[in-house]
């Protein structure tokens, strides 16, 4: 008996798809679609071969200023980097228009042209699976992060690999980003 226990201890958990302690990745950021402020669909796949920055976004935030830098930081090394910003309304009510207004909002004070995904939320119950990715080791393979505000930011490697994630002070033409790039 203790024999047929030990068998079958050995193979459950010697199953990296059933033993709790893996860390087995199992979806990569290239898995991942979601919804732009237009109703269209950003599918990470097609990044395939360029670096991503994810930026949690908002509107009314003293950090806003910071689309005129990302928007430079898209438009200098956007043959080889893709930014996709998602609006979230997290911190303050920082964010509560609506899609066509946060777009409206995006192209006319700042000119952003970088892909900007529909509003979400990136932090507690209701947080999106793309945020859920990102902020856990457990799922992204590479590391666990906080997002702590408005504009925080994830780069990934051009294989999809998480590399860094920036707090919100750190800005987007700024060498702890650059020199990544």
């Amino acid at each position: 008996m203790i024999r047929l226990i030990a068998i079958s201890m050995a193979f459950f958990w010697g199953n990296s798809s059933t033993d709790p302690r893996a860390t087995v990745q199992t979806k990569t950021i290239y898995d991942f679609k979601v919804e732009s402020l237009t109703g269209d669909s950003i599918d990470f796949a097609d990044f395939k071969g360029k670096k991503i920055l994810i930026v949690n976004t908002a509107s009314k935030c003293g950090f806003t200023p910071q689309y005129e830098g990302l928007e430079k930081l898209y438009e200098k090394y956007k043959d080889k980097l893709v930014i996709v910003g998602f609006p979230a309304n997290n911190f303050l009510s920082q964010e509560p228009g609506s899609n066509e207004t946060i777009e409206a909002f995006c192209k006319k004070n700042y000119g952003v042209s970088f892909p900007m995904a529909a509003k979400i939320s990136v932090k507690g119950s209701s947080i999106a699976p793309i945020y859920q990715w990102l902020c856990n080791k457990s799922e992204n393979g590479q590391m666990n992060a906080k997002i702590s505000w408005n504009f925080n930011k994830f780069l990934l490697d051009e294989n999809g690999k998480l590399i860094a994630h920036f707090k919100s002070k750190v800005k987007p033409m700024s060498e702890e980003i650059t020199g990544k790039l």
